[in-house]
């Protein structure tokens, strides 16, 4: 078998590289996406065909996928395809379905509600399965395999603070939706003599991971793009962590709200709009930690032999 990993950067492909440890191996196996960064760090070592940059109902980039991805399988011949979106999915899975291609969509855990654009498209197109990472959402149309959010456990946390305080913001890369309401009002609550400053007594460490974001007249020190690594060694480190809703600008529609509000269920994350965040909001995110699952269960693929997903057994 030879299996095709297609999704656009930022958190579609994260989602993806994790489910991929989670379903039946293949040893032949080709990334696409685009390059920056993250997909760089985060696939480096591995198969990968970079493409140019297909943004929110890009209707041109998509068509062009049609036709990289006719070139794709007539060089590879893939007889598996997985994508968890967002319209890059659009120019690839369609055709390799066309041609045979065994195609499965899992629509992203940020989806909490229902199906983004990409996932009511996808459902419609014959031999493309279309996955919920939410049990309650699953249908005869969608099935539920697992969700990513299987991969992590909320743990509680005590660490004492250092002779500092290690702040990370990220508010993720998506060149359409900047995020710049929370770094207004964040840059004033963590810059020097600020509110966290002053309510712990330590100086204050900040990691502004800023994307595409405008911040030339803010007073803080940004990387837009930091590779995938340099941002997990970050992340592990930090004593605070904060990462960011359709009226604002600043997604398609407000499931990046809805996205936060099950993190907060589940115990991942405090939420908080950026205009009320506080000092001790920012406190009580410390009281527990995530960690990642040893060993998250298999997310079931339609029609997938059931092997262990790692060792390919």
């Amino acid at each position: 078998m030879s299996t095709v990993l297609v999704a656009t950067t930022g958190g579609h492909l994260t989602q993806l590289v994790g489910l991929a440890e989670r379903i039946p191996a293949d040893p032949d196996q080709v990334w696409v996406t685009h390059e920056n960064e993250q997909s760089s760090s985060l696939l480096a070592g591995r198969d990968v065909e970079y493409i140019p940059y297909v943004g929110v109902r890009d209707v041109p980039s998509v068509l062009r996928c049609v036709l990289r991805a006719h070139a794709l399988y007539r060089r590879r011949r893939p007889t598996r395809a997985v994508s968890t979106g967002s319209g890059i999915a659009l120019g690839y899975l369609p055709y390799l379905a066309a041609r045979g291609v065994d195609c499965h969509y899992i629509e992203s855990a940020a989806r909490v509600s229902g199906p983004s654009l990409t996932g009511r498209i996808l459902r419609w197109v014959p031999r493309v399965h279309t996955y919920t990472q939410y049990r309650n959402l699953s249908d005869e149309h969608w099935h539920y395999g697992g969700s990513g959010f299987d991969a992590y456990q909320a743990m509680p946390a005590d660490r004492p603070f250092g002779d500092r305080i290690r702040v990370v913001v990220t508010v993720g890369t998506a060149a359409e939706f900047p995020f710049r309401r929370l770094l207004v009002a964040l840059a004033e609550l963590l810059a020097p003599g600020g509110g966290l400053e002053t309510a712990v007594g330590r100086p204050v460490q900040v990691l502004w991971q800023t994307g595409c974001t405008p911040v030339d007249d803010l007073p803080i020190r940004a990387t837009p793009f930091l590779p995938a690594a340099d941002l997990t060694a970050a992340l592990a480190d930090a004593d605070i962590v904060v990462s960011r809703v359709a009226a604002f600008g600043e997604a398609g529609d407000d499931h990046q709200a809805e996205l936060a509000q099950e993190l907060a269920a589940r115990g991942l994350a405090v939420h908080r709009s950026p205009d009320t965040i506080t000092v001790d909001d920012l406190l009580a995110s410390r009281r527990s930690t995530v960690r990642r699952v040893t060993a998250a269960p298999p997310f079931a693929l339609i029609g997938a032999p059931e092997r262990s997903a790692r060792s390919g057994r």
